[in-house]
């Protein structure tokens, strides 16, 4: 027997395919007790705060709850159903359970990966290196947020709508709208699936339309769907999504989003790729394979290439989107043609025993980390005004508060009695509003005309913004609180 011979054989054996697995997903979550990032997410705490609020008054907020400079503007709460899930495990598990459940949102959304790059392939050492790339690509660029149901929703669709392009059976979409339903309540990003879906219903209708006029490239494949059923299918789609206490009101959020600009000058997340990190050349290198995958083809799918084309023109704007161009391109490398020999999926006793190994392996590491509520309490602290919020709850002085907006989220959620100038929801305060914070933290002269810093009865800042040092010797206020990385002044 030849050493080729020997190694196909070896791959084949099951054992070693679901140790390595277990191997993939352990990595990921041991990467997340390291990281510890499940609890350092600037946008976590308005999240948490939101869903206290909903819980405590048993309503979705119509309008900018727990601030004070915008609480009669119009707001949406587009994650309401992640929002409410977040307050329970607070509530039942405390920090811990916050930190576990950031790694297994995690989790989840890596082996959704797998799942969608097996099930496409049909090839396990396919879709388990494909998706390792894959997941280093993009799944630690962001903290885990409700994008992260967003991003396990859209691979689901994702891989509904390729092997319904593959079969040619339409049935295989009619999930969709029940998932849409849930989707919608859960993140704002449920736009990018309806996206997947009426990109679908575009092309085989434009090519429907062109092939009236006689235009039928052979180079592309022809329309294997039945064009009245996905009418049907993205209209149930649609529909589903007004299913929820805030209909068509998230609409209204998407409009509002797609008019902001200062935010992505200002966010770092929201910057072009710079190209500084490994990450980004793997994410380019993924693109370049989708695209080579699509076009190396006897005939070339028009609804990939259309998808690849859009999705690289979305995620290379903005590293949060960079898992919206990583997912596609993966899908499109795992869903080349090949044999018609396929690697059988997971059985449930498999998978149950593939879940006790990471779980025993995690619990392990776990004893060689902090990832405990001490030690999630000492990183929250090291990064968040932790103190300097419990010397104003010890010694409360009148408001208004005045903060910077990266803590804003984290004040909302942990001092409850101040409602916030400035938090991350940027769509309930705008460019204006956003601009002239950012302006003043910079410590331009401007600060001196902030009308929301001209009111305030106590400011609490990052202490390396160039505002503290500003008011260090503005007569306006005094300092009455420092520590190394926050500063609390009073008004004089």
């Amino acid at each position: 027997m030849s050493v080729v011979q020997e190694l196909r054989g070896l791959l084949r054996i099951r054992l070693l395919q679901l140790l390595t697995l277990a191997g993939l997903l352990t990595g990921v979550g041991a990467y997340c007790f390291n990281l510890k990032y499940s609890v350092l997410d600037l946008d976590l705490y308005w999240h948490l705060g939101v869903g206290d609020w909903i819980l405590q008054h048993n309503a979705v907020p119509r309008t900018g709850i727990l601030s004070h400079t915008a609480a009669n503007s119009p707001w949406v709460a587009y994650s309401w159903g992640y929002e409410v899930l977040l307050s329970l495990v607070y509530k039942w598990f405390g920090l811990l359970g916050i930190g576990v459940f950031g790694v297994l949102m995690t989790l989840a959304v890596a082996w959704c990966v797998y799942w969608m790059l097996h099930r496409l392939s049909g090839r396990f050492w396919v879709a388990s290196l494909l998706a390792a790339g894959t997941c280093w690509a993009f799944l630690f660029s962001l903290m885990p947020r409700p994008v992260f149901f967003s991003m396990v929703l859209f691979m689901v669709t994702l891989t509904l709508i390729l092997e319904a392009q593959r079969s040619g059976r339409v049935r295989t979409l009619y999930w969709l709208p029940l998932m849409f339903a849930l989707w919608a309540n859960i993140h704002i990003q449920f736009v990018y699936g309806l996206f997947l879906v009426g990109l679908l219903l575009g092309v085989n209708l434009l090519q429907r339309l062109l092939g009236t006029l006689g235009v039928e490239p052979d180079f592309l494949l022809a329309p294997p769907l039945p064009l009245k059923k996905l009418v049907v299918v993205f209209a149930a789609c649609l529909l589903a999504t007004f299913i929820g206490p805030n209909s068509f009101h998230l609409y209204q959020v998407i409009f509002e989003y797609s008019k902001a600009k200062l935010p992505y000058s200002m966010i770092q997340e929201l910057q072009p790729l710079n190209f500084r990190f490994g990450e980004h050349y793997l994410q380019l290198l993924l693109t370049a394979a989708g695209f080579f995958f699509v076009g190396y083809q006897k005939k070339i799918d028009p609804f990939k290439l259309s998808l690849l084309t859009i999705a690289s023109a979305i995620a290379f704007r903005t590293m949060r989107d960079s898992w919206f161009i990583c997912i596609p391109a993966a899908a499109c490398i795992a869903d080349f043609p090949a044999n018609a020999d396929r690697d059988r999926a997971e059985t449930p006793i498999e998978l149950a025993g593939v879940s006790a190994v990471v779980l025993v392996l995690l619990l392990l590491y776990a004893h060689n980390t902090d990832f405990t509520t001490s030690g999630l309490d000492a990183v929250v602290s090291s990064q968040f005004p932790v103190r300097a919020a419990n010397f104003l709850r010890q010694n409360p002085p009148p408001g208004p508060l005045y903060n910077n907006l990266d803590w804003g989220g984290f004040l909302i959620w942990y001092l409850p009695n101040y409602p916030v100038a400035i938090d991350g929801r940027n769509d309930l305060y705008g460019d204006e509003l956003d601009g002239m914070f950012f302006s003043s933290q910079k410590g331009e002269k401007s600060y001196t005309s902030d009308p929301y810093l001209s009111e305030a009865g106590v400011v609490l800042l990052r202490k390396n913004l160039p505002l503290v040092d500003r008011l260090m010797t503005d007569p306006r206020f005094r300092v009455i609180y420092e520590d190394r990385i926050a500063a609390v002044f009073v008004r004089q």
